[in-house]
Formats: structure tokens, sequence, C-alpha cells
């Protein structure tokens, strides 16, 4: 009876060594899989990226983790560091912040898997980065409220979440912008926080402190500018102020076929989500990188 039981042992044994070699001489491979943090899943913009990512990744057949870092660099940093337990082949990082999820990076560097950051930027270096100029989105607005303005009046700015890759570069964009005219006055900026009910709160105080001083407003993203338009509209000064924002979401374009929104400078999450996808397998594949930064241009859209 033992000598019965040993030898099915055996058999068994000597059976799924065979299926596992016949498995590998059939080419079966095992599935990629890439873990992606993204800064703020309640963002529309950031949720047309997480959708483009999902979208190529089921193309490449590949499997995706998504997580929401809900704009706390800590549970960014937190996240990455699992995705590194669970063994992941890539990482793609859409970052909370500048300098506090550049921790992030690091800790996938020490455990040799490749990241990639989409759409924003962090101060250590990832190992390829995907997104839009923010610095430039940010002249196209100057400039187009310049034009509309015919070179000369007071504007304001509202910045998104302090310290986020985009708020720097666009904040430091305008700036540098705002120099080739100087009759345009810079009256106020303040954050948002890329929210458009903060944003419409906001407006409504500076409504109520500069009126009819106001002849321009330049938002960071598209949600704040349309809460500052809604403000404007609200207290019937619309007809007289030119809004500007970023992104180019659906109520954005919305917005502006209507004419209620003067601009919004369109950057591309369908680009920015397939050219992550293809630069992390390219690292995952070990295949040469001719150029580690993928630039998406931006567009402006005006009605």
């Amino acid at each position: 009876m033992k000598l019965g039981i040993r030898s099915l042992l055996s058999f068994l044994f000597v059976a799924l060594l065979l299926a596992c070699g016949s498995k590998e001489s059939s080419g079966e491979k095992k599935k990629i899989v890439i873990g992606v943090s993204m800064l703020s899943l309640q963002n529309e913009f950031i949720q047309q990226v997480s959708a483009s990512l999902e979208k190529h990744a089921k193309d490449a057949d590949v499997e995706l983790i998504v997580v929401d870092a809900e704009r706390s660099a800590l549970k960014q940093v937190e996240q990455v560091e699992n995705f590194i337990s669970q063994q992941v082949d890539a990482i793609i990082l859409n970052p909370a912040e500048f300098e506090a999820s550049s921790p992030a990076i690091l800790r996938a560097r020490k455990a040799g898997i490749p990241i990639v950051n989409v759409n924003s930027s962090t101060k250590e270096k990832p190992d390829a980065w995907v997104g839009s100029d923010d610095a430039e989105s940010a002249k196209m607005a100057i400039d187009f409220l310049a034009k509309k303005l015919n070179g000369k009046g007071n504007i304001l700015m509202i910045q998104g979440y302090m310290g986020q890759a985009a708020q720097i570069d666009r904040e430091r964009g305008a700036m540098e912008a705002l120099k080739a005219y100087p009759q345009i006055k810079l009256l106020a900026t303040q954050t948002g926080e890329w929210d458009r009910a903060k944003s419409m709160a906001l407006m409504e105080n500076w409504i109520q402190s500069y009126g009819d001083q106001i002849q321009g407003v330049f938002a960071h993203n598209d949600e704040m500018g349309l809460g500052a338009m809604q403000a404007l509209m609200d207290a019937k000064k619309k007809d007289k102020v030119v809004v500007v924002s970023v992104d180019g979401i659906g109520d954005a374009l919305k917005a502006v076929q209507a004419g209620n929104l003067d601009a919004t400078i369109l950057q591309n999450a369908e680009q920015q989500g397939a050219q992550a996808i293809a630069m992390a397998l390219d690292l995952i594949n070990k295949k040469p990188i001719k150029e580690s930064q993928v630039l998406i241009p931006f567009q402006v859209k005006t009605q």
C-alpha cells in the first residue's frame, strides 16, 4: 500500500514537471503587469489619461493595476512601495507633487523596476517621461489674453494645487510671458486647487474686491476656468472679461462652443496615455530608447 502511494506521488511529480516544461516549450509567457498611481481620479482630465492608459494596456494584453493617490504624495509613495512588493514589471506615475512624490522614483530605481512619469514631473528623474510643456501652455494662454485685450488691461491668475509640477511650470510660463506685455497688470493670483467650486468662490471674492477693473482671467486648468466663468456670468460681467484655461476637457470645449469660455489650451490625454504604455513596454523589454522624454504639444481651441 505504501509503495503504491509513493509511486502515485512520483508519477504526479513527473507529470507536473512535464506540464511546466510543455508550457515553457510552447512559448507561453507570464502576463505583463504594470502598476499605475494617478494623482487624483476626481479630476476629469486625469480620468481621461487613466482611461487612455487602460485602453492601450488592454490592446497590448497588459494587466494594469490603477490606484488613486487622492492628491497625497505620501499615499503615492506608499502605493509605489506596494507595487514593488507585488513585483510588477513596471510602474507609471502621475505625480501628486514635484518634490514630495520624488521618493517613489528612488524606491522604484532601487528595486530595479522601470518607472515612467506621465503628464507631470518629479524632482528625481524617472526612466522616462511623457507629457506636455506646461510652461508653453501658460505662454499660449497669456498670448491669447494679450491679443484679445490689445496688449493692455488687468488680469487675474488662478493657480493649480501648489507644489504640483503643472502649477509650478504654468506659473513660471505665465510670469515669463507677461514680461512681453508691460501694459498688462496681474491684479492678483491665488490657488483654486484645480477645483471648480473653490475657483468659483475665489472669483466671487475677486469680483467684490476688483469689480470692473478685471479684464482677463487665466486659470491653470479648465475646472477652475469654468468656476471663474460661472461666477462672472452670475455677476453679469462675463461679456467684459476674457477667460482662458488649460486642458480641453469636455465641459470646457462645450463652453467654448457656446461662447462662454473664450479659449481652452488642449492637452492630449489620449496621446499621453498611449505613449506612457508604449514607453513602459519598451523599458520592460529592454528596447533601446531614442528619447527618454516624449513631448506632446498643446493646441489653442477657440469658438
